[in-house]
């Protein structure tokens, strides 16, 4: 598996030997962060952008050398419970319906994708609906839709609880 962080060194190293064998599986692990973003996290954003864009240019370049034996895999789940962004919160009428994903449940949608050869998997399905409607629809209604579902400040509870975290640290420390 390929994460965005060392996606391209990953690649460049074993690569050369896959399309050598005509022979491989290549996994990019992103978020649907990288299929439409949210305040706060740009940063997180930006690289899951990244390395879905790096994924998809990939795809072609194989696509284009006729390799046909390297299958590529894009996972993109959303909110995974892991404790990375513990706090971030979006509407509590909508939570019921869209509650953080437990590790296991997205290893086994990934493994599923890979095994099946799928070009990418989003978990929940609910993400393939929301990418669709962020390429069709203009941007302001693609706002509305966030601001409904909360998903526009979501993240803003985990980031009080972040910057509340330094602020007591540095306070432990003196700092």
């Amino acid at each position: 598996m390929v994460s965005s962080c060392h996606s391209h060194y990953t690649t460049k190293a074993f690569l050369p030997k896959m399309l050598e064998l005509n022979h491989g599986h290549i996994v990019t692990v992103a978020s649907s962060l990288g299929l439409f973003s949210t305040a706060g996290v740009e940063d997180y954003c930006a690289s899951k952008f990244g390395a879905i864009g790096f994924h998809e240019s990939l795809s072609h370049e194989i696509k284009a050398s006729e390799k046909d034996g390297i299958n590529m895999t894009l996972v993109c789940p959303y909110l995974v419970n892991t404790g990375m962004f513990k706090g971030c919160r979006i509407r509590k009428e909508i939570e019921p319906f869209l509650p953080p994903l437990s590790p296991e449940f997205c290893v086994k949608q990934a493994m599923r994708a890979i095994l099946t050869d799928q070009p990418m998997v989003c978990t929940p399905r609910i993400i393939y609906m929301v990418n669709f409607m962020k390429s069709i629809l203009p941007f302001e209604a693609i706002v509305c839709m966030y601001r409904f579902l909360g998903a526009d400040k979501c993240m803003y509870p985990f980031l009080a609880q972040r910057k509340e975290a330094m602020n007591n640290n540095e306070a432990k420390n003196g700092i």
